[in-house]
């Protein structure tokens, strides 16, 4: 298949999605301007809409075939850009620039920034709330996103991530971080997919599998970009993570180890799915992809 064309068609569709919904946030006269602009100047800011992609494609694997899945792959994007606004932050990961613009904070102001991400976050569920479907199905999407956002998942890996900076950590810890910060928000993306499609226990197994190795993969990768990128290619400042002394695997592992871990992540992926039939193809290139990737 041609992975190229998939991407492109597939980010068309969620960004159009993406504009309807700001539209409807411009067009609101209790949505105030100001917190508009910053809520949409970092969710149209590019960005390679991953995470509803895998939505998409966990869905299409699944046997879903319907735009059904539109409103719960883009809630993933909200809760995505969310995470990042409020990664930059200050008080966080204090960064300057992301995808080759001033970060969020640096245009609007820290308080509105904030805001801004309690915004998206607030609206993804909204989202998952004008899908038509069984009530018990939806009530499992919203089970899996908060899971995967909550302290249990993304949050609870970004304050390990912050408490442990300057610190040596140990293989377990460091896994902890990266399966938590970025790992359950990707696993969540293909199971939510699956689920939206009706898929059997075992499918939906399988499909965690292939998200848990992916979203490990994504996170070593870029953690070695950020080590070898260059401020063009990764659209914010290389060399950042040893600057404020995170806990990296280059950090622990160097460049090569961690390299041959991506690989045998993404080996693992494909073996998840390897009784799958071509609906997954797309599946299987977007994990190959992730090795390539060079942002």
């Amino acid at each position: 298949m041609n992975l190229d064309a998939y991407l492109k068609k597939k980010q068309g569709l969620v960004n159009k999605y993406l504009r309807g919904y700001l539209l409807s946030k411009r067009t609101n006269p209790h949505c105030p301007k100001y917190l508009y602009k910053a809520m949409s100047y970092s969710l149209l800011a590019g960005g390679k809409r991953l995470r509803p992609i895998l939505a998409i494609a966990g869905y299409e694997a699944a046997g879903g075939r319907s735009d059904r899945i539109m409103p719960a792959a883009v809630s993933l994007e909200l809760i995505h850009t969310y995470s990042l606004i409020h990664d930059d932050l200050p008080a966080m990961d204090n960064d300057d620039l992301r995808r080759n613009k001033p970060t969020n904070h640096k245009v609007f102001g820290e308080a509105v920034a904030i805001l801004a991400g309690d915004a998206l976050l607030t609206d993804a569920f909204g989202m998952i709330a004008v899908i038509r479907g069984k009530p018990d199905m939806l009530v499992e999407i919203i089970r899996e996103l908060t899971y995967a956002c909550g302290p249990q998942g993304m949050v609870g890996g970004q304050t390990a991530d912050i408490l442990f900076e300057n610190k040596k950590v140990n293989t377990r810890q460091l896994n902890y971080i990266h399966t938590h910060k970025t790992g359950t928000l990707i696993r969540a993306s293909v199971r939510t997919g699956a689920i939206m499609a009706g898929a059997s226990p075992s499918m939906v197994n399988s499909l965690s599998r292939y998200g848990e190795n992916v979203g490990l993969a994504f996170q070593i990768i870029d953690d070695i970009l950020n080590v070898t990128g260059t401020k063009e290619e990764l659209g914010k400042l290389p060399r950042t993570d040893s600057d404020k002394g995170k806990n990296t695997y280059p950090s622990l592992f160097g460049l090569d180890k961690s390299r041959k871990k991506a690989e045998a992540l993404i080996e693992g992926s494909l073996k998840a799915i390897e009784r799958f039939d071509k609906k997954s193809d797309p599946l299987r290139e977007i994990a190959q992809y992730i090795l390539r990737r060079r942002n």
